[in-house]
């Protein structure tokens, strides 16, 4: 899953486990789960996590990359004791340089994150652009709407197997992972690769027909 959350944990102190189902989590301190999971797009029911909820210390649930995919969110049980919800902002919206993000759960332990954080956590430009966009539900429906689309149109033009992903970016099965990004890197194209597979790689969805065209000509080798 998403490295970020193992690597801040030790740096903590923390004795890190990973395991390959999230049944295996019950009995720790502290469970983190990535909801849609990073980054193979794997979901868990909103009913099993809340039931790990009852075997563990704490539940972290992370919902990065869960806008597109409401229906399975814990959020508006973030109130239960020991739930903490994470969400993302830049991701869905476009806008990762914003440095927006949310965490959610009941009075108390929302009350000591606020504490650690500071009163200066978040810029008022922030606040403002934040606010604007949450409050857009026409342009969030429209944006699903045109995700699903593009998804399968790029799964489609970049012919590789399908490994998984989610509505904002797909995982891809590759000859050479290594040799896949660098020949789109020579195009300026940026896509992810994981230091465990050598085939798999990831990419986000086009933004646009220009960018959808320059990733299918990288792929054709026109470029």
């Amino acid at each position: 899953t998403y490295n970020e959350h193992a690597a801040c944990l030790r740096a903590a102190g923390w004795r890190v486990e990973e395991v390959s189902e999230w049944v295996g989590l019950a009995g720790a301190d502290l469970a983190v789960v990535v909801n849609p999971n990073n980054p193979g797009g794997q979901c868990f029911a909103p009913n099993d996590l809340m039931a790990l909820l009852g075997s563990v210390g704490r539940l972290v649930v992370d919902e990065s990359f869960a806008d597109a995919t409401p229906e399975g969110s814990v959020a508006a049980r973030a109130d239960a004791p020991g739930l903490i919800v994470l969400r993302s902002f830049g991701k869905f919206f476009g806008l990762a340089g914003l440095r927006l993000g949310f965490a959610m759960g009941n009075g108390p332990d929302i009350a000591a994150l606020a504490e650690m954080a500071g009163p200066w956590a978040v810029s008022g430009a922030a606040i403002e652009i934040g606010t604007r966009a949450l409050l857009d539900v026409a342009w969030s429906a429209a944006t699903v709407a045109r995700l699903r689309d593009d998804v399968m149109r790029l799964d489609q033009m970049v012919g590789w197997q399908v490994e998984g992903g989610t509505a904002l970016f797909r995982l891809y099965r590759s000859p050479d992972s290594v040799a896949a990004q660098d020949r789109l890197a020579r195009c300026q194209i940026w896509s992810r690769i994981f230091p465990y597979s050598r085939t798999w790689i990831r990419l986000g969805l086009p933004g646009s027909e220009a960018e959808f065209a320059r990733l299918s000509d990288a792929l054709l080798g026109d470029l």
